[in-house]
């Protein structure tokens, strides 16, 4: 009997020779995985928005500037009109999934409310789409050595700036991305 590996919780790290325009040096959260496919977040990736422009698009009130000012990021290339954000603590929103012991990702409106009246979580990320796998497409994609996966750290979500998460994302796995070739192979 073929016992399943699921990554939930897991940081899935592009790979340096992964050329795919919507994944290259990408550190994708991933938030959801199981039989029937998987769901993540990339981390790494601002849009050119502010937290403030987005909300002004779907009428939430004025935020404080310090809260307006924050990075959106793309998700991912799927439903990239949909909003999630991911946070620590997990706390009591509408609709809110435990990724792991301490971090949630939540798709409600009343997170925003809440980040613009400075009672939402402390650490957030915020995001416009998502990255979504089929099932087996994740498993397949890692033994074709497209990415490397390692437990999810939240420092590196919430405490890295986003220019050296690829990096420091890696280096959680023991690995140095400059060191690696952009050739793929087997041995």
């Amino acid at each position: 009997m073929k016992t399943m590996c699921y990554f939930r919780n897991h940081f899935l790290i592009a790979m340096p020779a992964l050329d795919d325009v919507n994944f290259a040096r990408t550190v994708t959260f991933i938030c959801e995985h199981n039989q029937d496919g998987a769901m993540g977040i990339i981390i790494n990736r601002p849009l050119s928005i502010t937290l403030d422009q987005m909300l002004q698009h779907i009428k939430v009130k004025d935020c404080p500037q310090e809260v307006g000012e924050m990075p959106v990021f793309l998700g991912g290339p799927i439903q990239q009109e949909r909003g999630f954000v991911l946070h620590r603590p997990i706390g009591q929103w509408e609709t809110t999934l435990r990724v792991g012991d301490e971090v949630g990702i939540t798709t409600s409106r009343d997170i925003l409310d809440a980040i613009t009246q400075g009672k939402g979580p402390p650490q957030t990320l915020i995001a416009l789409g998502y990255a979504g796998w089929g099932p087996n497409q994740l498993e397949q994609e890692l033994a074709e050595n497209a990415w490397l996966s390692t437990p999810a750290n939240s420092t590196v979500v919430f405490d890295t700036p986003y220019q050296q998460r690829w990096e420091a994302a890696a280096a959680l796995a023991g690995v140095d991305l400059s060191r690696l070739s952009g050739e793929i192979g087997h041995a």
